[in-house]
């Protein structure tokens, strides 16, 4: 075998390992990204389905259930549009409150729940996850454009007249 060949044998071979490593890095990357929707997508059906997601909003005043266990827990995430049951095992973060901002990663379950595997709460007074503070106000902004929809006055038409 040539020298040229010999070269263009090794530059073959470490593209294709190359290439190899970067496909392996890539799925291993695009397993572990877990991406956020809201109540309102997921009811929408843009839940992904047997992926690991996030959901954020606001904890519902009066959803909070405890089991006996102490650790069982479930509360219903809203961003004001819709809501979604959560399931989840585990002990919640100290700030995690009725009314207050929350993340939770986690997965669909078949009877439309999400079964959380990590509760996210907010660590101030002033702080809310972005992402759930986008989806609170995109409800918000729905909400409002529905109502105004509605009141706005219905203009009675004149009959159309004959012109012969």
């Amino acid at each position: 075998m040539k020298s040229r060949h010999k070269k263009l044998a090794l530059i073959g071979g470490a593209l294709a390992v190359i290439g190899i490593i970067a496909a392996l890095v890539l799925n291993a990357l695009n397993s572990n990204i877990a991406l956020y929707i809201s109540p309102t997508d997921v009811a929408a059906g843009k839940a992904p389905a047997d992926r690991l997601f996030r959901i954020g909003g606001l904890v519902k005043d009066g959803s909070l259930a405890r089991q006996a266990d102490g650790v069982t827990i479930a509360f219903v995430v809203t961003d004001t549009e819709h809501d979604m049951l959560v399931h989840y095992k585990g002990i919640l973060p100290d700030l995690f409150k009725e009314g207050k901002g929350v993340v939770a990663q986690g997965r669909l379950a078949a009877d439309g729940t999400f079964t959380a595997s990590e509760v996210l709460a907010k660590h101030d007074e002033n702080y809310m996850p972005p992402e759930a503070a986008k989806a609170v106000g995109d409800a918000h902004a729905r909400a409002a454009e529905k109502k105004a929809a509605e009141d706005a006055p219905v203009t009675p038409t004149a009959p159309p007249t004959a012109s012969n």
